[in-house]
């Protein structure tokens, strides 16, 4: 293949998404069902983080996901590898471009062994560990690849839904519209999974009741 890069990126998801036995992901409790979402309580959690600046959703993920697994690889001051994990999220910041925003954050949930003291990641990677407390998220689950026009459509979709529904309001505490989870390669065709997250306040909901987000 003559771009070396591309190759590697390709390989890494393969073995990431659909090679990669019990692989984890971070905890959480359904406390609400509706017909096209569900609101997720997720625990307190640490992830790394990867700021992307593109006008492509598609190319931004590309971008995070491969700085990150070097870090994973053992690009950091630890030489530490860390075992993957699921999915990728990729928070989409509001702004400009044709997904309304050139801003992303590509998000890696780190495996309990490293919660407590991620490994720094080399400077070079520009990448830095975010600090999730416990929250609630409203979650609308779509198949197919997450393309830049798709991954619109899925988030006006869960916006809609949410404004019907009293018991819970979006909220950008943490400064993203919406984020994008991918559970799969890119090699598989059918059965994918997607999933859109907003952050909401549900007071309604005991386990909502103190959502919050704080950064390391």
């Amino acid at each position: 293949m003559e771009n070396p890069k591309l190759l590697l990126f390709l390989v890494n998801l393969l073995c990431f998404l659909s090679l990669c036995i019990a692989i984890e992901s971070p905890q959480y409790t359904i406390v609400h069902s509706e017909s096209d979402f569900e609101i997720r309580f997720y625990r307190k959690s640490t992830w790394m983080s990867a700021p992307v600046q593109d006008p492509s959703f598609e190319k931004a993920t590309k971008n995070g996901f491969h700085r990150l697994f070097q870090y994973i690889q053992g690009a950091n001051l630890n030489w530490s590898r860390i075992a993957m994990t699921a999915p990728v999220l990729t928070s989409i910041v509001p702004g400009a471009g044709p997904l309304h925003s050139s801003s992303y954050l590509v998000q890696f949930y780190l495996p309990l062994k490293f919660q407590a003291s991620p490994p720094l990641p080399l400077p070079e990677l520009k990448l830095k560990p975010s600090g999730w407390e416990a929250h609630c998220v409203a979650v609308r689950k779509f198949s197919g690849f997450a393309r830049d026009e798709k991954v619109i459509k899925e988030a006006e979709k869960l916006a809609t839904s949410l404004s019907k529904f009293p018991l819970a309001n979006s909220t950008s505490e943490r400064g993203y519209a919406y984020a994008i989870a991918q559970y799969d390669s890119p090699f598989r065709l059918i059965g994918r999974v997607n999933e859109v997250w907003v952050d909401v306040d549900a007071d309604d909901l005991d386990e909502c009741k103190s959502s919050a987000i704080a950064a390391f």
